[in-house]
């Protein structure tokens, strides 16, 4: 059972559920989402994603779209296309890549302030990824870097995780879950 079949409640009588993931490119986006599908539909080989994908794989009782969005640069401006139908975002940041934590701000900046995103109580995941690699930065730290505490108008959480192991996952799962009962009332 995947950690996306703790979402299944999620959403309350909705059958499908759009989940955005972006972070910039090698932030572990792609593994990350393979963690979270079901363990019959997990790849052993990760790729990096080129554009974007479209993972789409079902529960018990939901189905799931989620948009594995390239980080590369020249692949960002493709984001903002599917702002509209994201109904929750997973932001992935690499935390051990201290001289990019500011391109992941100036990104986190441009999506917060997107027409589509800005008046939307929409919930953002972080994901603090990339904790097993020596020196990397404190989900603490990170978030201070990212200026987290200044998204007032939005519920967000972020957790400290090694996408490999899967560790740290399962606490976003879980916030996400919880946040059915504020945000979709």
């Amino acid at each position: 059972m995947g950690l996306f079949d703790k979402l299944v409640g999620w959403l309350g009588l909705k059958k499908e559920v759009n989940v955005l993931c972006l972070g910039l490119d090698n932030s572990g986006k792609t593994t990350i989402i393979n963690k979270l599908k079901p363990s019959n539909a997990q790849v052993q080989d990760i790729v990096p994603t080129i554009g974007f994908s479209i993972e789409k794989f079902k529960t018990s009782s939901l189905s799931f779209t989620v948009f594995d969005m390239s980080g590369q640069g020249r692949y960002r401006n493709l984001w903002e296309h599917y702002y509209k139908e994201g109904q929750a975002i997973i932001f992935v940041i690499d935390s051990a890549d201290k001289l990019r934590m500011v391109v992941a701000k100036e990104e986190l900046d441009t999506l917060l302030n997107h027409p589509d995103i800005k008046h939307r109580r929409i919930p953002i995941l972080f994901f603090a990824n990339k904790m097993d690699v020596r020196d990397a930065l404190s989900s603490v730290k990170v978030s201070q870097l990212l200026c987290l505490e200044n998204i007032k108008d939005k519920p967000w959480h972020i957790c400290a995780t090694d996408a490999i192991k899967g560790e740290g996952l399962q606490e976003g799962v879980d916030w996400l879950q919880g946040m059915s009962l504020n945000v979709h009332k």
